[in-house]
């Protein structure tokens, strides 16, 4: 039997090493986003702590330093919330360009694998439309000695 060679078998390589290589950018993005959404809830928590503190300074005795001391604090993490915010959204739309480009990958990586696919069922027809040839004229020979005879 005939062995079956796919004339674009580079490309498929290719095609799955184009994959590989997009997985890996997603997997580096996704990453990228838990890590920003982590700081984004560090800072959060941070926030609690000192609006906490700030509420705890209007009880008691007031000080007015340790109360200016906390808004100050309070007023410049919500800043940095707002930044890490922006940091996060930066990250999540990384997170979608890497999945459009892995899906896209994906797609072309199948369509090539299918390819493959269809010209192996061709190959095998062709093998079989061979053997039944050779099988044909096999038995005209064999029948034609046996006229002869």
């Amino acid at each position: 039997m005939a062995k079956f060679f796919y004339k674009m078998q580079n490309i498929l390589d290719i095609k799955e090493k184009l994959e590989t290589q997009a997985r890996n950018d997603y997997a580096v993005a996704n990453a990228a986003l838990a890590e920003e959404e982590e700081k984004l809830n560090t800072l959060i928590r941070r926030r609690g702590e000192y609006e906490e503190k700030l509420k705890d300074s209007y009880s008691g005795t007031l000080d007015l330093a340790n109360i200016t001391e906390y808004a100050d604090a309070v007023e410049v993490i919500k800043y940095h919330i707002r930044l890490q915010e922006v940091n996060v959204a930066k990250a999540q739309k990384q997170v979608d360009i890497t999945r459009d480009k892995l899906q896209e990958a994906m797609q072309e990586r199948k369509t090539h694998e299918k390819l493959k696919e269809n010209a192996f069922e061709v190959f095998k027809q062709e093998v079989a439309a061979s053997e039944s040839k050779e099988i044909d004229e096999l038995v005209s020979y064999r029948h034609g000695q046996k006229e002869e005879e």
